[in-house]
């Protein structure tokens, strides 16, 4: 299919013909044929870490100081990495209601399975 334009009436054509080449390259990847490469990583300065976990300068610099935030250092420069920064912050994430309910199911299932009352 080579038309850069769709229409209505050639939409399900179009969502065909990606899906057997989204197919297609899955296959080659999952052989090998093909590899996937890794992103680079570029590290970020101090402004940019403060607009991805949303903490002012002072408070990057305190946790910094603390050791509870990861980072690097090259002589007075933080740099740090967008993917640990998003890594520190999922590690605060607090449990639903749903998600202890069901870890406490587990848990009594786990310790009690064979007992009866």
């Amino acid at each position: 299919m080579e038309t850069n334009e769709i229409s209505f009436e050639t939409l399900p054509k179009a969502v065909a013909h990606l899906v057997n080449e989204v197919a297609a390259i899955k296959l080659l990847v999952e052989k090998g044929q093909i590899s996937v490469a890794p992103q680079k990583r570029i590290p970020i300065g101090i402004e940019e870490a403060s607009r991805t976990i949303g903490k002012a300068k002072p408070t990057i610099y305190a946790l910094v100081r603390k050791r509870l935030l990861p980072c690097y250092k090259t002589g007075k420069k933080l740099y740090f990495f967008e993917d640990e920064l998003l890594g520190w912050i999922a590690q605060g994430k607090k449990k639903t209601l749903l998600e202890i309910e069901s870890e406490v199911e587990a848990d009594y299932k786990k310790h009690f399975r064979g007992t009866r009352r």
